[in-house]
Order: C-alpha cells, then structure tokens, then sequence
C-alpha cells in the first residue's frame, strides 16, 4: 500500500517530516541554577514551553535533580535534550527539543561558559556572577536571541560585550559616582 492509497499513513508521513524540519530556533531554553537549584538566570525562548513562571521553575527543579549529581554533560527530560556543565557553585544548562542537534546546543553551552570565564576573569562563581549580571545577560544575548544561535565564538561574544559597553557612558562609573556628581553639579549652581 502507498502512502496515497492510506490517507492515514500519509497524514502521518507529513506529520513526522514537518516535526523534523529543519529550523534556526535550535535553543528552547538557557538557564543558570546555583548549586542548590535556585535560578539566577533563565530565558525561555519558546512562549508555548512552561509558558508560567511556575512551570518553569518545576522543570528547573526536575532538571537540577536530575543532572547535579550526574557526571554526564547531556540528558534527556520531559522531551527535551538538555547539555549542562557545572563550576564551583553553578550549573549552566541549555534546553532544545529532543530532536535537536546535542553537538549544536553544546557549541552554545561552550559559548556561554568560555564567555562568561572571561568576562569574570576565571572567576566563574554565583558571588561573581551576580556582581556583573547586567553583562551576564549581555553576554547571553549576544549568543541567542529568540531561540537562534547568533554567535558559538566566545572571544566575538566578548569583543561585542566590551563594545556595547564601551558606548555606555556609565560603563566607566557607577550609578551611585553619576548620581553623586549630578547632586554636586545642582548644589553649585545652586550656590551660584
């Protein structure tokens, strides 16, 4: 019998080669999880995966019971393929569907650790990490965005990141040094 002659069959032909098509949205989900699975980061990419906070945070839970103690780099949950790697106090972890490429989702893991190293200066810990979030996430955007991979080269990543921050006038200080300066300049013309 023909997939012609069996309508059912060809429903599910068609079915099955549409859920393989190849697409650029590779990367469902990103998260950084502290050892005690508590989120520092997470950005989900796909709005119909854990579409609630709470959903998303029992998958974070299942996927850090899973992986803390294992010794392996990628799993399988929930119809997911999941790559993760550990340092000192986090876990690092991105999310595709179960068809998608491992080699793929780990380019982007490598990505965002080597990215992350040196940017903290191979200080990759929660303390460190939650000090220099906002270029945490700089860093994570220049990697992905909305699920495409935009960049697997760390040291592009890094470039782009100290870019982006160097046309920010307030890289140089902090908000407290601008802040403080603006109430000195309004006190003396003020005073004038």
């Amino acid at each position: 019998m023909t997939a012609q002659s069996c309508p059912r069959q060809h429903c599910a032909t068609t079915m099955d080669s549409a859920a393989l098509e190849p697409t650029l949205y590779t990367v469902k989900a990103i998260f950084i999880l502290d050892n005690d699975g508590n989120r520092l980061l997470s950005k989900y990419y796909d709005p119909d995966l854990y579409p609630s906070m709470k959903e998303q945070k029992n998958f974070e839970k299942n996927v850090f019971n899973k992986t803390h103690k294992a010794d392996n780099e990628i799993a399988f949950l929930e119809g997911m393929t999941i790559v993760y790697k550990s340092s000192i106090d986090l876990f690092f972890y991105v999310v595709g569907s179960a068809q998608e490429n491992e080699l793929m989702l780990m380019a982007v893991l490598n990505c965002l650790f080597e990215s992350l190293s040196q940017m903290l200066r191979k200080n990759v810990e929660k303390r460190t990490l939650l000090d220099n979030m906002d270029g945490v996430f700089l860093v994570v955007d220049e990697i992905i965005d909305g699920g495409v991979i935009l960049e697997s080269d760390p040291q592009q990543v890094i470039e782009k990141v100290n870019y982006r921050a160097d046309d920010n006038p307030l890289s140089e200080q902090s908000v407290a040094q601008v802040l403080q300066s603006a109430k000195e300049q309004i006190k003396w013309s003020i005073l004038k």
